[in-house]
């Protein structure tokens, strides 16, 4: 898989219209998203180490919120309501995730359709940030600090952004390797045809870089603490400290 090629990627509107489709595979807060590995865990560890990291969460911002599962699990976590942005590229995602998350808090919910990098946001308003399944879209160098040099400047001082994803390796031959196991887990969930599937709208659409350069490119834009917290084969969990 090539992290650093991007002739033949998806445009951002063909990434719209499948998610579109895919509304019910996300809408599962016990499951998560079964074709990432351990994403039930993901989900809690980045949610209770957001919870960890920022006593009081007033404010989040749900980047590709998909169908609202990580925010319904940091409800479950955070001592109190709070209000919460929500930013999707489909627009039945979001309706689904402002219907699942209504009824489970007092505070306000902030509906955004559109593409995170050119939403407008108020500067440092979020105590917490979250961003699940969605960075492996950006695509050169570029897009990536852009992209987080914006989560910095929305994070609130003393405020955090917890990612889980899809990630790269450094290394050719473990690339090739942890590539391999992931194959091997999506035919041991679905068969062939399924992995088939997966792997192919993965070539199309990503371009996941390693959880290592993240973490580095996140202390670069001016975050101080970093945090790993999981990785199992071509997924991480982790965020860092503003």
């Amino acid at each position: 898989m090539q992290t650093r090629t991007f002739t033949g990627k998806a445009t951002v509107a063909e990434i719209r219209s499948r998610f579109d489709a895919e509304v019910e595979r996300f809408s599962n807060l016990e499951t998560g998203q079964s074709a990432t590995i351990d994403a039930p865990l993901a989900m809690e560890l980045i949610t209770r180490a957001a919870v960890a990291a920022t006593p009081l969460i007033r404010r989040v911002l749900d980047i590709g919120c998909g169908a609202g599962n990580n925010t319904l699990k940091l409800l479950q976590y955070a001592p109190a309501p709070f209000d919460c942005d929500l930013i999707d590229l489909s627009l039945p995602m979001l309706a689904r995730a402002q219907a699942r998350i209504g009824p489970h808090t007092t505070g306000k919910i902030g509906v955004f359709h559109g593409d995170f990098r050119t939403v407008a946001l108020e500067p440092e308003r979020y105590d917490v940030i979250l961003a699940a399944a969605v960075l492996h879209h950006l695509r050169d160098d570029h897009d990536w600090e852009k992209t987080f040099r914006k989560i910095h400047a929305l994070t609130a001082p003393g405020g955090s952004v917890w990612i889980t994803d899809l990630v790269a390796h450094e290394t050719g031959p473990i690339q090739q390797m942890m590539w391999q196991r992931y194959e091997g887990y999506l035919c041991a969930l679905g068969g062939e045809e399924y992995k088939n599937r997966v792997v192919a709208y993965i070539e199309r659409e990503d371009s996941p870089r390693p959880v290592t350069w993240q973490m580095d490119l996140l202390r670069c834009v001016g975050f101080g603490q970093m945090e790993l917290l999981h990785k199992n084969s071509c997924f991480a969990a982790f965020g860092a400290v503003k």
